[in-house]
């Protein structure tokens, strides 16, 4: 992983409201390094979209910094043409225009860009090769499955080869196998072509195939977690449920009614010493 910083987040606010304020974002700082794998998670309500909006540059903060590849965002003269060329987008709706085909959609970020129309050709054929779409390249949207739909959005956010890949709920309208594809997608992206990409899920399935996951509460990132091993991030799940935490505390009566005839006081026991070295 390059040590290239891509992402710099200093004390971001964003109030919403002139009378009873909302604050969004809540001092929120971090920083991502080119070839992470991020992903930010919480509640709905909880900042994670607004804190994406900040990072693309569709939104200013009300005081903070975000520096993203370098560029500070409060000096940005060109807007869209710092989005083209920096940052790609991966909405949950895949926003594709229903009257251009796969190629096409590609195409259009390409537009202004300086390359010739044979060359946004090749370069929309090459990347929906790499998505797995070459054969729908002519395809319409209307034509094309939820998963295929989103991969062709993915190709179009990689065509003006972006510094960083912001991806909003990318398989929250998709069924499970379909999600389970773009995230293979996605994490292919990673570890193949050294992608930097930032997700915002409320899912915990998803966060887990990041390598890092940032959770955030009432505006504020409550706490950083580095994924591990599947086995390990399964305990970690666990401490932090309710039963982990009843057993770690010492169980509850309620609790202790629901473990009768399951744990014997000496396993709870043995759980708890377990629980007790689970980092995080």
């Amino acid at each position: 992983m390059d040590s290239k910083i891509v992402v710099q987040v200093m004390e971001l606010l964003k109030v919403y409201g002139d009378g009873h304020q909302i604050r969004a974002l809540d001092g929120v700082s971090f920083t991502v390094r080119a070839g992470e794998f991020v992903s930010v998670m919480g509640p709905s309500g909880c900042g994670k979209s607004t804190l994406l909006n900040m990072l693309g540059a569709l939104d200013r903060p009300t005081s903070g910094q975000v520096i993203i590849n370098g560029q500070d965002m409060s000096e940005l003269r060109d807007v869209d043409s710092f989005r083209a060329r920096t940052v790609g987008f991966v909405f949950q709706l895949h926003n594709l225009i229903p009257t251009l085909s796969s190629a096409e959609n590609v195409e259009v970020p390409m537009q202004g860009q300086g390359r010739a129309p044979a060359q946004r050709r090749q370069r929309a054929e090459e990347l929906l090769a790499l998505v797995g779409m070459r054969d729908r390249a002519h395809h319409l949207p209307g034509q094309l499955s939820g998963g295929q739909r989103q991969k062709v959005a993915i190709a179009r956010a990689l065509a003006n080869q972006p510094a960083i890949l912001l991806a909003d709920e990318p398989t929250g309208n998709l069924d499970s196998q379909s999600g389970d594809e773009v995230m293979g997608l996605l994490e292919d992206l990673h570890s193949q072509h050294g992608m930097t990409i930032f997700v915002v899920t409320h899912d915990m399935s998803i966060a887990r195939r990041t390598h890092r996951v940032l959770v955030m509460k009432d505006g504020r990132i409550e706490r950083e977690d580095v994924i591990g091993r599947p086995f390990e991030e399964d305990l970690k799940a666990f401490k932090h449920s309710g039963l982990g935490r009843a057993l770690l505390s010492g169980v509850s009566a309620g609790a202790a009614d629901s473990l009768d005839g399951l744990l014997a006081p000496g396993d709870q026991q043995a759980l708890r010493q377990v629980l007790s070295r689970v980092p995080g």
